[in-house]
């Protein structure tokens, strides 16, 4: 009875909360993930924030306001209105004329240099619409810097202590969160691990609460970063934490090389951009024959063997191995015969060559 009573305690919204408010999307700069989260004042990206995250109370930065999210594109918003800001946490300096209009709650208007200042709108919030518990202070700020280098000890003595009872696990990463005494340890392992003892042996050291999360190889690189094939950090680490499930169709959609080395990451699974454009590609090959079916090319029937929507052309075998490119132009669907067609006029200059 007193733990429902305490549960209810801790679900019950906090009092003289507003119904309507500014929210905002933040990044934690420890795990990378990113939360809405709501403030009664306008802040502007890169404020430190102390947010509630899914393992605590924590470190957070701003990186977008979240009223907008989901919404149409607007034509001349060239900033950065999402999560492909670094979560780094930035000192508690005022902020400069120049990026105080980035943000207001003011109309919007054209500024000097031809941009736009952007308008951040006060929205009703939901019930379960978390808060941001304050901004963060220097005394936070201190604390988070002192934390995080105590991690990298963390991790030397949790390794050690796998490597002392023979775990079949590979630890990633330690954090202590900042709002309360404890410390998280993401690994990675391919079956499932009993870790009873190890977490025995670790609060024996640290002298405070001890999680062990599991993770996929996919968290993994979300977590840690690093350069992919392109030359850019990982999609998952900077532009967005929401991992959508990637197949072998979209890379076959998309004309790409189905060579697995050519079209996965360094998480060993497939590239996250290959959904990126996938959509696109699926819509305008509908303005296309498909492949492999055929043609009439004046007097001779025609198989198209390769349709390419970036440059416009599509690509005919003929007889005795003839290979001829023509234009998106060229074709037309006819929906009398159902077929797709070559146009009139292509038609008699192709005969007249």
């Amino acid at each position: 009875m007193k733990k429902d009573r305490l549960r209810a305690t801790e679900s019950a919204p906090v009092k003289n909360r507003p119904s309507s408010a500014y929210i905002y999307l933040v990044k934690n700069p420890s795990s990378n993930e990113t939360s809405i989260c709501a403030w009664d004042t306008v802040l502007y990206p890169g404020t430190s924030v102390v947010a509630p995250t899914r393992y605590g109370l924590d470190m957070g930065v701003v990186v977008s306001g979240a009223d907008k999210l989901g919404k149409a594109y607007q034509k001349g918003n060239d900033q950065c209105c999402g999560a492909c800001q670094h979560g780094e946490p930035i000192a508690d300096e005022p902020l400069s004329s120049e990026e105080e209009i980035l943000w207001s709650d003011e109309p919007d208007e054209d500024l000097a240099d031809g941009g736009r200042k952007h308008t951040l709108e006060m929205v009703q919030l939901s019930a379960d619409t978390q808060w941001i518990d304050r901004l963060a202070t220097p005394t936070d700020m201190d604390r988070f810097k002192e934390l995080s280098e105590k991690e990298d000890e963390a991790m030397k003595i949790c390794r050690e202590k796998i490597a002392l009872h023979k775990l079949d696990m590979k630890l990633v990463t330690a954090h202590f969160l900042l709002g309360e005494p404890k410390i998280i340890f993401f690994f990675t392992a391919d079956v499932r691990v009993d870790f009873r003892e190890l977490v025995k042996d670790l609060v024996t050291v640290f002298r405070i609460r001890i999680e062990l999360r599991q993770i996929g190889v996919r968290d993994e690189s979300r977590v840690l970063g690093g350069l992919a094939v392109c030359g850019r950090d990982y999609c998952c680490h900077s532009v967005t934490d929401k991992l959508n499930p990637v197949s072998i169709k979209m890379a076959k959609e998309q004309n790409l090389s189905l060579n697995s080395m050519k079209i996965s990451g360094p998480c060993g699974r497939l590239l996250c951009c290959l959904s990126y454009e996938f959509d696109f590609y699926v819509e305008e090959k509908r303005n296309y024959p498909p492949e492999g079916s055929k043609l009439k090319v004046g007097f001779e029937l025609m198989k198209i063997t390769e349709v390419n929507i970036l440059t416009k052309k599509i690509t005919l075998s003929g007889s005795e191995g003839r290979m001829l490119n023509i234009p998106h132009s060229a074709v037309f669907f006819n929906d009398e015969a159902s077929r797709w067609e070559i146009t009139k006029e292509y038609a008699s200059e192709y005969l007249s060559n």
